[in-house]
């Protein structure tokens, strides 16, 4: 058998185009894998695209076996994250790899030896850059349609992880629930107190420009707020806000947004969601042209009748009061008018105890785990 080479990969866009393409090509025929967008991920990858790069550094792997590619592994230093939590910890996201020991050991090894360089102690992932990006290798729920904000990967996976010796660092879970006919009465009556008792109102945007403008500042320091305790989570710099307000703020139908203001018109809670991308982006199978512009515009448009939660926070101080209700009191009708019968939660944190009690009124199922590992270096 020849043998495996592992290089180090430029950030330029031919050789990072050449890094992603080979994650997906990795699960050509496989009905539940949801590609990325080739661009999206490569911009993610690239210093002088992404502003996390002022925090972070990286090195892209791939191996090669004879020629051919048959893996990638990113390894990134948060120095914000290992300055906040008193270690040095290098991170691995972007893991593909074909069912071969050689291969992944070899990916690993040239990981692990980048980060000992640079005098990390550790090693930890999946994660990304930042809590936005993909974290958590999928462990159950192999044969279950992914999320364009979730980790597939073969169930061949964590068995090479253990095989490795990497151990459990954390797990997130996930709950598809089913859309009801109607808001469930103690829902409406708890929504209905909390707005009441707090001052708290709904407030709707229809366009796309006034949300950025007015709010689209304070909902990512919402973001940074609420999640502070959660595994792994950085605040976002001011450059990585301004990033995520012109990705994320442009692609939403705003008709699945709800925010919840106080009688001062500050933001204190927020429900993002939008159709689901899965099937469009496994036609577009990465690529936005020739023609995966017009899939992705479709579902954007309202053509899936599956709904992606994909950010849902509270300040800290209204946490587990009852705020998370008016949330959904406003979103079921949309979602029941928009035609959605199923909602995807993505990924909690399985010890996230006040975000998993907010689907208790709903018929629901808890259909994937994912988990991060770690390793001593």
């Amino acid at each position: 058998m020849h043998p495996v080479y592992v290089h180090p990969i430029a950030p330029s866009s031919d050789q990072l185009h050449q890094y992603v393409q080979f994650g997906i090509d990795l699960y050509k025929g496989n009905p539940y894998y949801v590609p990325p967008l080739i661009f999206d991920d490569v911009n993610t990858l690239s210093p002088d695209k992404n502003p996390a790069f002022e925090v972070c550094d990286a090195q892209s792997f791939m191996a090669f076996r004879n020629g051919e590619p048959v893996g990638t592994i990113t390894a990134i230093i948060n120095r914000a994250a290992n300055e906040r939590f008193g270690k040095k910890t290098l991170r691995f996201g972007w893991l593909e790899f074909i069912d071969d020991e050689e291969v992944v050991d070899a990916l690993f090894e040239a990981a692990a030896a980048w980060g000992r360089e640079r005098g990390m102690e550790e090693m930890t992932g999946p994660m990304g850059f930042s809590d936005l990006d993909y974290e958590g290798m999928l462990i159950e729920g192999f044969e279950e349609l992914g999320t364009m904000a979730t980790i597939y990967n073969w169930p061949y996976y964590p068995k090479h992880m253990e095989r490795m010796g990497f151990v459990k660092e954390a797990d997130w879970i996930e709950f598809r629930m089913t859309v009801p006919d109607a808001v469930p009465e103690k829902h409406q009556r708890i929504s209905d107190i909390i707005a009441r008792k707090y001052g708290l109102s709904v407030l709707k945007y229809t366009s796309k420009k006034k949300i950025k403008e007015e709010y689209g500042r304070a909902i990512f320091d919402l973001v940074n707020e609420a999640y502070a305790d959660l595994f792994g989570f950085v605040p976002l710099t001011d450059k990585q806000i301004e990033y995520y307000i012109e990705m994320y703020l442009g692609m939403l139908r705003l008709d699945d947004v709800t925010l919840i203001v106080d009688s001062d018109k500050k933001l204190i809670a927020l429900g993002i969601s939008m159709p689901s991308m899965s099937k469009a982006l496994q036609k577009s199978k990465g690529k936005l042209f020739p023609f995966g512009w017009w899939h992705l515009l479709r579902a954007i448009n309202g053509h899936s009748d599956v709904v992606d939660l994909l950010l849902v926070a509270v300040k800290p101080e209204y946490q587990s009061k009852g705020v998370n209700a008016m949330i959904f009191a406003d979103l079921i009708p949309r979602y029941i008018a928009n035609g959605y019968k199923f909602a995807e939660s993505n990924v909690e944190l399985e010890g996230n105890d006040n975000v998993q009690k907010q689907w208790e009124y709903f018929e629901r199922r808890q259909h994937r785990r994912r988990r991060a590992y770690t390793k001593h270096l």
